[in-house]
């Protein structure tokens, strides 16, 4: 088996990293702390003091890291990892950018013979430390079957959409509805406890109508005990629902509710609640008592 390079190791790069040490993949690792490497030093992985000296040698590097300025920075910023990764390999990028970054960087990798899959995720940490990822993917046939059977090992489904970037391009759809299902249905909450009904009642008539997204009733237990321990920080939902807009800018396309939605999460993180679970914008409006 090859060494793989792997890249950030927050919330889900490290369960992802762990799934692929636990089927027997020797890693080299990189994180901005190296703490949250520990549990994977300690059963055999590599620690690399940079991305450069993580990337060098390898045949497959795979990146998951928090926002598209930190993937620009670190991969073609000054003395960026792209320059160190040798000719025929192949890079994974699992993190969630926007599209048109994801179509520089194949551009940038095809111009020193580095093969480009891009591949973001849909799910949380739930389905990451269990490798139940979907996994969307834009990139070429033949570069794809490449690096397939370690993307099995971290999701349950790979769905090739095309051409490199189509991955990036599906995530945006998948994260406005995320965004904009769960803000509708936390006003609904604020609003049908306002008039009095039953928690136990709402939750048990909204989440069985056509109507409600089903993720919503994997959420139901945080909005009952009031624990929002994130599995998706509401911070990188409002990131990701940033770079949906700017994605609708460049294609010349209006989004007004997704920007007020995009706000209401701004709001939310500005007061105290970037690092819960983006679940905890139900938390925010009812401690506001305002629908927005």
């Amino acid at each position: 088996m090859d060494t793989i390079a792997f890249i950030g190791l927050g919330i889900m790069g490290s369960r992802m990293a762990a799934n692929l040490q636990n089927a027997g993949y020797q890693l080299v690792i990189h994180n901005r702390t190296k703490d949250k490497g520990q549990n994977l030093l300690d059963k055999g992985a590599k620690w690399a003091d940079d991305a450069n000296k993580a990337v060098k040698g390898r045949n497959i590097v795979i990146s998951m890291l928090s926002t598209p300025e930190v993937v620009s920075d670190l991969a073609v910023g000054a003395n960026g990892f792209l320059s160190d990764i040798k000719a025929g390999a192949i890079w994974v990028n699992c993190s969630t950018i926007n599209p048109s970054l994801s179509r520089e960087l194949k551009m940038r990798a095809a111009e020193k013979e580095i093969s480009y899959v891009d591949a973001p995720v849909a799910g949380t940490k739930g389905p990451a430390e269990k490798g139940e990822l979907l996994f969307l993917v834009g990139a070429e046939p033949e570069d794809l079957s490449r690096v397939r059977p370690l993307l099995e090992v971290m999701g349950r489904k790979i769905l090739h959409l095309g051409e490199s970037a189509q991955g990036s391009d599906m995530k945006m759809l998948i994260n406005l509805l995320l965004g904009q299902s769960m803000l509708a249905f936390a006003e609904a909450l604020v609003l049908g406890k306002e008039m009095g009904l039953p928690g136990k009642t709402l939750f048990d008539v909204l989440l069985n109508t056509p109507v409600a997204a089903p993720y919503l009733s994997l959420v139901r237990p945080k909005f009952e005990s009031g624990d929002y321990e994130a599995n998706f920080p509401l911070q990188w939902l409002q990131k990701d629902l940033q770079l949906v807009s700017n994605t609708a800018y460049e294609q010349g396309v209006a989004m007004p509710s997704l920007n007020l939605a995009k706000e209401v999460y701004a709001l939310a993180k500005q007061s105290g609640y970037a690092e819960k679970d983006f679940s905890s914008i139900y938390d925010y409006l009812h401690n506001k008592k305002t629908s927005l």
